[in-house]
């Protein structure tokens, strides 16, 4: 009796989990066919040999033209002018740091399906490295000049020099204004992290994911519409 207790209620649970996976399994795989149809839809763009050769001089564009409307105050002030803005103080300030983190899976993933060959891998986590280490002396060179031409201000309207302060820190922690050549990190890192992630995910235009499992190419997938949604969020 116990028996026959124990054998419906395992036939009821088999019956409830079977309807749960037909009620969401629709809604997984039409997401899933979605993230496969943008991917499918970006590898094509960048097959296009105009859009790879133009894709760097899209940002010389922007940047020119963001620092004309800059210069000449046309574009008003809004939340997003402010640096506390949300998208600058958890995305921008740390965007290598993004970029490295879906970058990193990235290349170990893609290289299943590309290149098994452990020496090719090295070459392109290697390349990680290199970019980062130009990411931090360029940033610090950046430091350095904006405090070797700088000087400290008691106002804004930089009509009063404060003589005593001489580095960047002690002025601002005074309360003072501190003003030499800034030249923008934030349009550096923007530019900087998707002209490298654009080089680093070109391979998925001859990438072959029949040898990869569903499970995998999902996750590619995933990974590469996120690193190519971080490009044009530099832009």
């Amino acid at each position: 009796m116990l028996y026959q207790q124990g054998a419906v209620k395992r036939d009821v649970a088999v019956v409830l989990s079977n309807k749960a996976q037909k009620k969401s399994g629709p809604v997984v795989g039409f997401n899933m066919a979605a993230v496969d149809v943008v991917v499918c839809n970006l590898v094509t763009l960048w097959r296009i040999p105009a859009v790879r050769h133009k894709f760097p001089w899209m940002f010389l564009l922007i940047s020119v033209l963001g620092s004309i409307l800059k210069e000449f105050q046309l574009v008003p002030q809004t939340y997003f002018s402010s640096s506390r803005n949300v998208l600058n103080v958890y995305f921008v300030k740390v965007s290598w740091g993004w970029t490295l983190l879906l970058l990193t899976p990235f290349l170990l993933l893609s290289n299943t399906a590309f290149s098994r060959n452990p020496v090719f891998l090295g070459r392109r986590l290697l390349s990680l490295a290199v970019a980062t280490v130009v990411w931090y002396l360029c940033t610090e060179t950046f430091f350095y000049i904006e405090h070797v031409t700088g000087e400290c201000f008691q106002r804004d309207s930089m009509d009063v020099r404060s003589s005593q302060f001489t580095s960047k820190a002690e002025c601002r922690s005074a309360g003072y204004h501190w003003h030499g050549y800034d030249i923008s990190g934030h349009s550096f890192i923007l530019t900087y992290s998707a002209l490298f992630i654009v080089e680093e995910t070109a391979p998925m235009a001859s990438l072959k994911t029949a040898r990869m499992s569903m499970r995998q190419r999902v996750v590619l997938n995933l990974l590469c519409w996120g690193l190519r949604a971080g490009c044009w969020r530099g832009t």
